[in-house]
């Protein structure tokens, strides 16, 4: 069953638009992974956010797709996070009402609070008539737009340039929604070395961390599903350029903290 998605203006919540839906407990049954949703914005109340709407008035914006749906650590009422994957604005709203008439068909028992709602369940009838009004309708085709790497100094690879394990495993690593999901999950903090790139540089690198592929990719063989939970981990420039300084061996998380734990006790 397809599911409407509010995002407000200003919020309590970890949003990340087109990244990141963090959202309460009661709407976990209608957000499991894999579920089409449809964005939805109420109506403009500060005049500050016009320009980064499509419209001021109550409107869908955009098509996605949930992903891996991880616990809230740091929530002490089951408040989740949820990925979201093959995310798709329009070009031009979609009005919540038009010719009088909303597209979505609202219950009669719901009638006074249904657009209080953060989360709705719709009809694929109602999801199919909302898209219907797009400037030229079709079916979704999710799909992940490959990244530009070429003269990126954030990628890192341990196999040769060019190749297919090259190709798959950097287009994942750099993936928004997991990379979005991962810092959410594990921290801006360095796995290895513990460095946090605020606390040395201040409010300018508030934020600002690597995020690394745990598994080698000279051993990926074609796609592989990426669950940010265990296989990326977020690591400071200097431990993420060592664990892939020789292209045929990609160090794990474990041998890097070894590596640099020994020359700690040598140190002292």
């Amino acid at each position: 069953m397809p599911v409407v998605i509010v995002e407000n203006d200003t919020s309590q919540w970890a949003d990340q638009t087109g990244a990141v839906y963090h959202f309460p407990k009661r709407y976990e049954k209608w957000l499991a992974q894999g579920t089409e949703v449809i964005y939805y914005k109420g109506r403009l109340k500060d005049k500050a956010f016009a320009s980064a709407r499509l419209s001021n008035a109550p409107h869908y914006f955009a098509i996605a797709r949930i992903g891996k749906v991880d616990a809230d650590k740091s929530s002490k009422k089951g408040d989740l996070f949820a990925a979201i994957e093959s995310y798709t604005p329009f070009e031009r709203h979609i009005p919540a009402k038009i010719d009088g008439e909303y597209l979505e068909t609202i219950p009669a028992t719901r009638v006074k609070n249904y657009w209080r709602d953060g989360v709705r369940p719709i009809s694929r009838a109602d999801y199919d008539a909302i898209l219907s009004h797009l400037k030229a309708p079709s079916t979704p085709v999710f799909e992940v737009a490959e990244p530009d790497i070429e003269d990126d100094p954030l990628t890192f690879v341990s196999a040769n340039e060019g190749s297919k394990s090259s190709y798959f495993g950097t287009k994942y690593e750099r993936r928004r929604d997991l990379r979005s999901m991962a810092i959410k999950l594990h921290g801006v903090e360095c796995k290895v070395c513990g460095f946090d790139f605020e606390r040395a540089y201040g409010e300018h690198a508030k934020g600002f961390i690597h995020v690394h592929h745990v598994v080698p990719l000279s051993k990926l063989d074609g796609e592989k599903v990426v669950n940010s939970k265990t296989d990326l981990v977020p690591l400071c420039a200097n431990c993420h350029a060592v664990v892939h300084l020789k292209r045929d061996m990609t160090l794990t998380i474990d041998e890097l903290k070894e590596m640099l734990r020994g020359r700690w006790v040598t140190a002292e």
